[in-house]
């Protein structure tokens, strides 16, 4: 259960972020024995790999804060995210000694993968579907909070994941009531200014 939690923590973030878990569980699993990870994902850790991640991070946290180009940006996620998610959904449940690994993940490793492609692209998508309400509600100016809201629930889901993953149920529910609640103002005022603007249409 607890593998399942920390994959599916991992992939939720991987939703929002791609790179932030990955670098999370390359760093650890470099600079730690927390995680080992087997040889076939050994190059997630290696200095090649966290570095093309950290410059990807900081272009990915960048474009994701400014309107019209955080669209394009989720586009291109669109395709990143989902297999970074079974990547690392995969990559940590096969990982040697690690606290939370499954043997059953482990001798059917395409499970993890589907399961985080699956995960990380559902998270994905409301992520896509809803930036574009709230950049219409609010001319742009919701971009950089909601991506920077957007940036911390990775960072959370990621440690959560690793290190607490009974949190991860909980944090998913949270991000979840958070995302609803956010796209049901942003329709709402969409909704009154439509309405405001039919109404002065008439006068």
């Amino acid at each position: 259960m607890l593998a399942a939690l920390t994959g599916m923590g991992l992939s939720a973030a991987a939703g929002l972020n791609a790179y932030i878990p990955f670098l999370i569980v390359a760093l650890v699993a470099r600079y730690t024995d927390y995680i080992n990870l087997p040889e076939q994902f050994a190059w997630i850790e290696s200095g090649w790999a966290i570095g093309a991640a950290a410059v990807l991070l900081i272009a990915e946290v960048v474009l994701d804060k400014v309107a019209i180009v955080d669209h394009i940006n989720d586009a291109v996620g669109t395709f990143i995210r989902p297999a970074t998610g079974g990547l690392i959904f995969a990559a940590t449940q096969a990982a040697e000694d690690f606290e939370n690994s499954s043997q059953f993940f482990v001798d059917n490793p395409w499970v993890g993968v589907v399961l985080g492609v699956i995960v990380s692209g559902l998270v994905h998508t409301g992520k896509a579907v809803t930036r574009p309400v709230v950049n219409a509600t609010t001319l742009g100016v919701g971009a950089p909070v909601v991506s920077a809201a957007e940036d911390g629930a990775s960072v959370s889901l990621s440690l959560a994941a690793l290190f607490l993953p009974v949190l991860v149920l909980v944090l998913l529910v949270l991000m979840l009531w958070a995302g609803f609640a956010l796209w049901n103002r942003a329709r709402k005022r969409r909704n009154r200014r439509n309405q405001l603007l039919a109404e002065q249409g008439y006068r």
